[in-house]
């Protein structure tokens, strides 16, 4: 009797020390997703600057000639790459507005997508607003809206101190683009829950176009 308790006794320590090996802390799961955001870094060949760096270049990260240059902001760990500073104006202080908005989205895990980027009827749209360096949005139209919810993911907002905002009036006028790897304490809801980092390719241009 007293073997086949000490033997249950063992496989039941056995079985408890089993799943502590197998349980993921949160500080698993944030290296984790560093590894992954710096393997898919150099996957796609970005060279990273830093903020100081990104100042003195005007606030602009070099694409040309097939360079790929994401500037790194300490602050709140994103990574972004301004492909086109866009045409119109900025958001101004005490404005609110509502935007148009292609992407492409791909989570850096498994590379699976959500995007409205492929069909020129299909668009989504967002409220944005500005308290002095403060933004706010919502979704209010479109996949983001329905797949996530209708809060935009903190990372969204950071492009918008350094872009602007309009609709093309010219032949050479262009849309505001940014690429930008967002890590989980800036993304949707999914993303802070399981601590998953997203890529994205966005294009934003106001609903409603502004005269001068």
């Amino acid at each position: 009797m007293k073997n086949s308790l000490f033997c249950l006794l063992s496989l039941l320590l056995l079985g408890v020390l089993a799943s502590c090996n197998n349980y993921e802390t949160y500080a698993d799961k944030k290296e984790k997703e560093r590894d992954a955001i710096l393997a898919f870094i150099d996957r796609q060949g970005i060279s990273v600057i830093s903020e100081d760096a990104f100042r003195e270049q005007g606030f602009t990260t070099d694409t040309a000639k097939g360079r790929n240059q994401f500037v790194y902001l300490d602050n709140n760990g994103v990574y972004m790459q301004i492909v086109r500073k866009g045409c119109g104006k900025p958001v101004q202080d005490g404005e609110r507005t509502d935007l148009l908005v292609r992407f492409l989205e791909i989570a850096i895990f498994d590379s699976a997508s959500v995007y409205n980027d492929s069909r020129v009827a299909v668009v989504d749209q967002m409220n944005i607003s500005r308290a002095g360096s403060t933004y706010t949005a919502s979704f209010v139209e479109g996949i983001m809206l329905s797949t996530y919810g209708e809060s935009v993911p903190p990372g969204w907002l950071v492009p918008f101190r350094y872009i602007s905002v309009g609709r093309p009036r010219k032949a050479d006028d262009e849309v505001a683009k940014v690429r930008l790897i967002v890590p989980h304490t800036q993304g949707h809801s999914v993303a802070s829950s399981y601590v998953y980092p997203y890529y994205y390719e966005i294009t934003f241009e106001r609903k409603i176009d502004l005269t001068d």
